[in-house]
Protein backbone atom coordinates (compact mmCIF):
# COMPACT_ATOMS: atom_id res chain seq x y z
CA UNK A 1 0.00 0.00 0.00
CA UNK A 2 2.91 2.28 0.73
CA UNK A 3 4.17 1.91 -2.64
CA UNK A 4 1.03 2.76 -4.47
CA UNK A 5 0.39 5.72 -2.11
CA UNK A 6 3.90 6.99 -3.07
CA UNK A 7 2.53 7.24 -6.83
CA UNK A 8 -0.32 9.98 -5.58
CA UNK A 9 -0.64 13.65 -3.68
CA UNK A 10 -1.77 13.71 -0.45
CA UNK A 11 -5.67 13.24 -0.36
CA UNK A 12 -8.32 12.01 2.04
CA UNK A 13 -9.40 8.57 4.25
CA UNK A 14 -12.89 7.83 3.87
CA UNK A 15 -14.17 4.86 5.69
CA UNK A 16 -16.71 2.14 3.51
CA UNK A 17 -18.26 0.26 6.04
CA UNK A 18 -14.93 -1.47 8.03
CA UNK A 19 -12.57 -0.51 5.20
CA UNK A 20 -10.22 2.29 5.40
CA UNK A 21 -10.02 3.64 1.46
CA UNK A 22 -7.84 6.28 0.58
CA UNK A 23 -8.75 8.98 -1.78
CA UNK A 24 -6.55 10.39 -4.28
CA UNK A 25 -7.33 13.07 -7.00
CA UNK A 26 -4.94 13.51 -10.40
CA UNK A 27 -6.42 16.22 -12.84
CA UNK A 28 -10.11 14.90 -13.03
CA UNK A 29 -9.60 11.65 -11.68
CA UNK A 30 -10.46 9.85 -8.53
CA UNK A 31 -7.93 6.82 -7.30
CA UNK A 32 -9.64 5.04 -4.57
CA UNK A 33 -6.90 2.79 -2.79
CA UNK A 34 -8.24 -0.30 -0.29
CA UNK A 35 -5.52 -2.51 1.51
CA UNK A 36 -7.33 -6.25 1.61
CA UNK A 37 -4.59 -8.02 3.76
CA UNK A 38 -3.40 -11.26 3.32
CA UNK A 39 -5.83 -13.75 1.60
CA UNK A 40 -8.44 -15.17 -0.61
CA UNK A 41 -11.43 -14.23 2.22
CA UNK A 42 -10.15 -10.95 3.31
CA UNK A 43 -9.49 -9.36 -0.44
CA UNK A 44 -12.85 -10.73 -1.08
CA UNK A 45 -14.60 -8.99 1.95
CA UNK A 46 -13.00 -5.63 1.27
CA UNK A 47 -13.91 -5.61 -2.66
CA UNK A 48 -17.21 -6.46 -1.90
CA UNK A 49 -17.82 -3.70 0.84
CA UNK A 50 -16.68 -1.36 -1.73
CA UNK A 51 -18.26 -2.28 -4.58
CA UNK A 52 -21.84 -2.92 -3.09
CA UNK A 53 -21.38 0.91 -1.66
CA UNK A 54 -19.70 2.30 -4.24
CA UNK A 55 -19.39 2.66 -8.09
CA UNK A 56 -16.25 2.38 -10.45
CA UNK A 57 -15.12 2.37 -13.65
CA UNK A 58 -12.37 0.07 -12.89
CA UNK A 59 -10.80 -2.14 -9.97
CA UNK A 60 -7.07 -3.17 -10.19
CA UNK A 61 -5.81 -5.78 -8.33
CA UNK A 62 -2.10 -4.78 -7.35
CA UNK A 63 0.69 -5.58 -4.78
CA UNK A 64 3.35 -8.32 -5.27
CA UNK A 65 3.56 -11.27 -7.05
CA UNK A 66 5.72 -14.88 -7.48
CA UNK A 67 6.50 -14.96 -10.47
CA UNK A 68 5.85 -17.95 -12.94
CA UNK A 69 7.92 -17.62 -16.00
CA UNK A 70 11.67 -16.12 -16.01
CA UNK A 71 11.43 -12.54 -15.06
CA UNK A 72 13.54 -10.10 -12.92
CA UNK A 73 13.21 -9.14 -8.90
CA UNK A 74 10.58 -5.73 -9.62
CA UNK A 75 9.35 -6.58 -13.29
CA UNK A 76 6.05 -5.76 -14.02
CA UNK A 77 3.38 -8.52 -14.53
CA UNK A 78 0.19 -7.93 -15.66
CA UNK A 79 -2.91 -10.05 -16.00
CA UNK A 80 -5.91 -10.05 -18.13
CA UNK A 81 -7.55 -12.91 -16.03
CA UNK A 82 -7.31 -15.16 -13.32
CA UNK A 83 -8.25 -18.66 -11.89
CA UNK A 84 -7.57 -20.04 -8.72
CA UNK A 85 -5.80 -23.18 -7.51
CA UNK A 86 -6.23 -25.02 -4.28
CA UNK A 87 -4.48 -27.58 -2.68
CA UNK A 88 -5.13 -30.59 -4.61
CA UNK A 89 -5.15 -28.57 -8.28
CA UNK A 90 -9.00 -28.98 -8.27
CA UNK A 91 -10.10 -26.47 -11.56
CA UNK A 92 -11.51 -23.94 -10.96
CA UNK A 93 -13.72 -20.74 -12.83
CA UNK A 94 -11.56 -18.44 -15.10
CA UNK A 95 -12.34 -15.03 -14.25
CA UNK A 96 -12.26 -12.40 -17.30
CA UNK A 97 -14.01 -9.04 -16.89
CA UNK A 98 -13.38 -6.99 -19.97
CA UNK A 99 -14.26 -3.03 -20.29
CA UNK A 100 -13.25 -0.01 -21.92
CA UNK A 101 -11.21 1.48 -18.77
CA UNK A 102 -9.37 -1.83 -18.69
CA UNK A 103 -8.15 -1.44 -22.25
CA UNK A 104 -7.02 1.97 -21.61
CA UNK A 105 -4.79 0.22 -18.78
CA UNK A 106 -3.86 -2.39 -21.38
CA UNK A 107 -2.98 0.07 -24.21
CA UNK A 108 -0.81 2.03 -22.01
CA UNK A 109 1.01 -1.01 -20.26
CA UNK A 110 1.46 -2.64 -23.47
CA UNK A 111 4.06 0.41 -23.96
CA UNK A 112 6.28 -0.54 -20.71
CA UNK A 113 5.61 -4.07 -20.66
CA UNK A 114 6.57 -7.26 -23.29
CA UNK A 115 4.25 -9.41 -24.38
CA UNK A 116 5.19 -12.36 -22.30
CA UNK A 117 4.38 -10.18 -19.41
CA UNK A 118 0.50 -10.09 -19.95
CA UNK A 119 -1.27 -13.23 -19.72
CA UNK A 120 -3.01 -15.25 -16.80
CA UNK A 121 -2.45 -15.36 -13.04
CA UNK A 122 -3.77 -17.84 -10.73
CA UNK A 123 -3.87 -17.19 -6.79
CA UNK A 124 -3.64 -19.39 -4.10
CA UNK A 125 -5.06 -20.21 -0.71
CA UNK A 126 -1.36 -20.66 0.70
CA UNK A 127 2.27 -19.38 0.47
CA UNK A 128 3.45 -21.46 -2.54
CA UNK A 129 7.82 -21.15 -1.12
CA UNK A 130 9.29 -23.96 -2.36
CA UNK A 131 11.00 -23.68 -6.19
CA UNK A 132 9.55 -26.79 -6.89
CA UNK A 133 5.80 -26.38 -5.91
CA UNK A 134 6.42 -22.99 -8.14
CA UNK A 135 7.56 -25.07 -11.24
CA UNK A 136 4.67 -27.40 -10.95
CA UNK A 137 2.20 -24.52 -10.50
CA UNK A 138 4.10 -22.69 -13.73
CA UNK A 139 3.24 -26.18 -15.93
CA UNK A 140 0.05 -26.96 -14.47
CA UNK A 141 -1.54 -23.40 -14.93
CA UNK A 142 0.67 -21.49 -17.36
CA UNK A 143 0.22 -18.79 -15.95
CA UNK A 144 2.54 -16.10 -15.49
CA UNK A 145 2.43 -14.74 -12.10
CA UNK A 146 1.05 -16.21 -8.54
CA UNK A 147 -0.61 -14.07 -5.67
CA UNK A 148 -3.02 -15.15 -2.80
CA UNK A 149 -5.72 -12.33 -3.80
CA UNK A 150 -6.54 -11.48 -7.13
CA UNK A 151 -9.28 -14.55 -7.73
CA UNK A 152 -11.32 -13.26 -5.37
CA UNK A 153 -11.30 -9.65 -6.13
CA UNK A 154 -12.21 -10.51 -10.04
CA UNK A 155 -15.11 -12.51 -8.69
CA UNK A 156 -16.80 -9.72 -6.80
CA UNK A 157 -15.73 -7.50 -9.90
CA UNK A 158 -17.41 -9.88 -12.06
CA UNK A 159 -20.58 -10.14 -9.30
CA UNK A 160 -20.48 -6.17 -9.71
CA UNK A 161 -19.87 -5.80 -13.51
CA UNK A 162 -16.48 -3.94 -12.91
CA UNK A 163 -13.80 -4.25 -15.24
CA UNK A 164 -10.85 -5.68 -13.63
CA UNK A 165 -7.17 -6.20 -14.23
CA UNK A 166 -4.08 -6.84 -12.40
CA UNK A 167 -0.92 -5.28 -12.54
CA UNK A 168 1.90 -6.66 -9.68
CA UNK A 169 5.45 -6.22 -9.47
CA UNK A 170 7.50 -9.68 -9.04
CA UNK A 171 9.01 -10.08 -5.40
CA UNK A 172 10.13 -13.73 -5.71
CA UNK A 173 11.43 -15.55 -8.66
CA UNK A 174 10.17 -18.61 -10.15
CA UNK A 175 13.42 -20.77 -9.15
CA UNK A 176 13.97 -19.55 -5.69
CA UNK A 177 12.76 -20.83 -2.47
CA UNK A 178 10.94 -18.54 0.07
CA UNK A 179 13.41 -18.65 3.97
CA UNK A 180 10.59 -19.95 5.66
CA UNK A 181 7.31 -21.38 5.58
CA UNK A 182 5.02 -18.03 5.68
CA UNK A 183 2.29 -20.26 6.54
CA UNK A 184 2.87 -20.36 9.90
CA UNK A 185 1.95 -16.87 10.13
CA UNK A 186 -1.24 -17.01 8.62
CA UNK A 187 -2.47 -19.30 11.24
CA UNK A 188 -2.67 -18.16 14.89
CA UNK A 189 -1.27 -21.12 16.13
CA UNK A 190 1.30 -20.61 13.87
CA UNK A 191 3.36 -17.54 15.16
CA UNK A 192 5.50 -18.82 18.22
CA UNK A 193 6.49 -21.81 15.76
CA UNK A 194 7.30 -19.52 13.04
CA UNK A 195 9.25 -16.74 15.42
CA UNK A 196 11.17 -20.10 16.91
CA UNK A 197 12.04 -21.07 13.58
CA UNK A 198 14.09 -17.82 12.43
CA UNK A 199 15.30 -17.25 15.49
CA UNK A 200 16.95 -21.06 15.30
CA UNK A 201 18.00 -20.68 11.92
CA UNK A 202 20.31 -18.17 11.17
CA UNK A 203 19.85 -18.94 6.91
CA UNK A 204 16.51 -17.79 7.68
CA UNK A 205 17.39 -14.22 8.99
CA UNK A 206 19.51 -13.88 5.85
CA UNK A 207 16.95 -14.94 3.48
CA UNK A 208 14.58 -12.32 5.24
CA UNK A 209 16.91 -9.94 4.78
CA UNK A 210 17.26 -10.97 0.67
CA UNK A 211 13.63 -10.86 0.54
CA UNK A 212 13.15 -7.58 2.21
CA UNK A 213 15.88 -6.09 -0.56
CA UNK A 214 13.64 -7.78 -3.12
CA UNK A 215 10.20 -6.11 -1.74
CA UNK A 216 11.94 -3.12 -2.19
CA UNK A 217 12.85 -3.35 -5.95
CA UNK A 218 9.50 -4.24 -6.06
CA UNK A 219 7.72 -1.69 -4.48
CA UNK A 220 9.82 1.05 -6.65
CA UNK A 221 8.57 -0.59 -9.55
CA UNK A 222 4.61 -0.09 -8.49
CA UNK A 223 5.88 3.35 -7.37
CA UNK A 224 6.86 4.55 -10.47
CA UNK A 225 3.97 2.56 -12.52
CA UNK A 226 1.48 4.31 -10.72
CA UNK A 227 2.73 7.85 -11.13
CA UNK A 228 3.26 7.24 -14.87
CA UNK A 229 -0.13 6.17 -15.53
CA UNK A 230 -2.06 8.66 -13.85
CA UNK A 231 0.18 11.35 -15.22
CA UNK A 232 -0.85 10.05 -18.34
CA UNK A 233 -4.61 9.75 -17.91
CA UNK A 234 -4.86 13.20 -16.44
CA UNK A 235 -3.42 14.51 -19.91
CA UNK A 236 -6.71 13.22 -21.65
CA UNK A 237 -10.03 14.63 -20.06
CA UNK A 238 -11.85 12.16 -21.97
CA UNK A 239 -10.68 8.63 -20.44
CA UNK A 240 -12.62 7.96 -17.22
CA UNK A 241 -11.35 6.95 -13.62
CA UNK A 242 -9.53 4.42 -12.28
CA UNK A 243 -9.74 2.93 -8.92
CA UNK A 244 -6.58 0.57 -7.66
CA UNK A 245 -7.87 -2.17 -5.12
Amino acid sequence: MGAVRSAFPPGVERRVGSLTVFVRTVGDREYWLAQTGVGLEKAGRSAAQLLDNESFNLMVSTGFACALIAADIGTLLVGRDVAYRGEHDEPSEVFHVPGDERDLVLTFVETLVPPEHMGRFVSTDRVIGSATEKRRFALSTQAIGLDMESSALAAQAQRAQVPFVIIRSVSDLLDEDLPLDFNLFLRPTGWLKGIGTVLTAPSCLLGLGRLRRQSLVAAEALTAFFRSYAAAMATDPQKKELSPT
